[in-house]
């Protein structure tokens, strides 16, 4: 066996592309579901994750990353870490893969897919919340899926959406978020919220809303009216419904039952309908996970092996 590769972006990410990784992801929603495995560890503020996935014939995952939150004070990055990539047959180490990398590319394919599977095909506005890495990853992606797609910032800081927008004609900063998502056709929020900044109210007919900040119990970005007025769909039942206040939340108070969740993309690769009609409004909730972390770095691995082939 050669030496096992420590992937990082600058190796390999000028040899990806979004479509090939929403076909993955797709394709990998039509295998065997995964087992999932969780470890969190705690000195204070500062965290160690781990996250793990199998998934049978296709191969295992461990992503682990440190959160510091204290790290920009020091010009660190809060969050540094890296996956194992395992073979599936034999258990042996395939790759060591940037975590940075896998889970930005893996955030963004993740909502991409959600879209193929459930926004209109013939979107052609979208709505950004938030400024941030991911923010600048959907800018990048999104087009790829919906040709044309005029794209709209909204930032609670404007200046951070203004400077993402500099220098791409199809892309502006807004400040009025009511009347910015009255327009769009899809609504993506990237946020760190803990209090909805989505309003049902705005929601028009035929939009699909891409939820993507939360990812604790105690977060989330859109009120119980926008989930009670869409048809609700998750990344995985298993990540997202007992663990993410996007859904805890109102299914606790009662806003929502379990029955208005009406599947994963394990269901929608599988044939299971999503929008019925033009006019429904469609609730994607990005939920991230390590199955996703696994289908995405094997996709980066196979670039790494075509590039150095």
């Amino acid at each position: 066996m050669g030496q096992v590769p420590f992937i990082t972006a600058a190796d390999v990410e000028e040899h990806l592309d979004w479509i090939s990784l929403v076909d993955a992801l797709e394709s990998g929603h039509k295998a065997a579901r995964p087992e999932i495995s969780d470890q969190f560890l705690h000195r204070g503020d500062d965290t160690l994750l781990s996250r793990a996935a199998w998934i049978d014939g296709h191969g295992v995952a461990v992503k682990t990353v440190t959160v510091y939150p204290g790290n920009p004070l020091k010009n660190l990055p809060s969050v540094q870490g890296a996956m194992l990539l395992f073979d599936d047959e034999s258990g042996a180490v395939k790759a060591v893969i940037d975590s940075a990398l896998v889970t930005n590319w893996k955030t963004v394919g993740d909502s991409l897919l959600g879209a193929k599977l459930l926004a209109r095909p013939e979107s052609k506005r979208l709505l950004i919340i938030g400024a941030g890495t991911v923010a600048s990853g959907l800018i990048e992606a999104y087009p790829k899926l919906f040709p044309d797609l005029e794209i709209m910032i909204w930032n609670r800081s404007p200046a951070k959406a203004e400077e993402l927008a500099k220098g791409q004609p199809h892309v502006r900063a807004v400040t009025n978020l009511q009347q910015a998502a009255r327009q769009a056709d899809i609504i993506s929020t990237a946020t760190m919220a803990k209090e909805p900044v989505f309003d049902g109210t705005w929601l028009q007919e035929g939009q699909h809303l891409d939820l993507i900040g939360a990812f604790t119990k105690e977060m989330r970005e859109a009120d119980d009216l926008a989930l009670q007025r869409s048809r609700i769909f998750v990344d995985s039942v298993d990540t997202t419904i007992e663990h993410i206040g996007e859904m805890t939340l109102p299914l606790a108070s009662g806003a929502i039952a379990r029955t208005d969740i009406l599947g994963d993309l394990y269901d929608l690769a599988q044939g299971a309908r999503g929008r019925v009609s033009p006019e429904d409004i469609t609730l994607f909730k990005n939920g991230g996970g390590a199955h996703l972390d696994l289908m995405t770095g094997q996709v980066i691995l196979e670039a790494w092996q075509a590039k150095t082939a």
